[in-house]
């Protein structure tokens, strides 16, 4: 591989209730089916730092990237949540999250996915090449 090869990082974004555990975050990543390598988690300022969260990061051996409101806002999501529309103007928490995260330009891979449990949701999306 060439060193200037463009690097497209891959997020995967997550939307939780408080009452998540790393388990649903694991569950809701398996439900994407995505298999390649993530370079990232992401999730809302307010709740990066959730103890449940954090676990999980440490687990994936990931960084979670704290997004913002704005952030969560402008990104256009393919999926509707009214739940999600109401509580933080976007469509999809997970989506929005990793789109914001993946920068510029940044395309949705898999769509939100829910765990089984019902507590987390996550999305997958690729940046733009760097």
């Amino acid at each position: 591989m060439n060193d200037q090869t463009p690097k497209q990082v891959v997020v995967a974004g997550f939307g939780f209730t408080s009452a998540a555990t790393p388990e649903s975050f694991a569950q809701a990543l398996k439900a994407t089916g995505y298999k390649d390598k993530i370079d990232l988690l992401a999730t809302p300022s307010d709740k990066a730092l959730q103890p449940a969260f954090l676990d999980f990061g440490r687990a994936q051996r990931l960084i979670a990237n704290a997004v913002t409101r704005n952030a969560l806002e402008a990104a256009e999501t393919k999926t509707q949540s009214l739940l999600s529309r109401l509580m933080r103007r976007t469509g999809s928490v997970a989506e929005a999250a990793a789109l914001a995260a993946a920068g510029p330009g940044a395309t949705l891979i898999v769509t939100r996915q829910i765990s089984n449990d019902r507590m987390a949701t996550c999305a997958i999306a690729k940046g733009a090449d760097a």
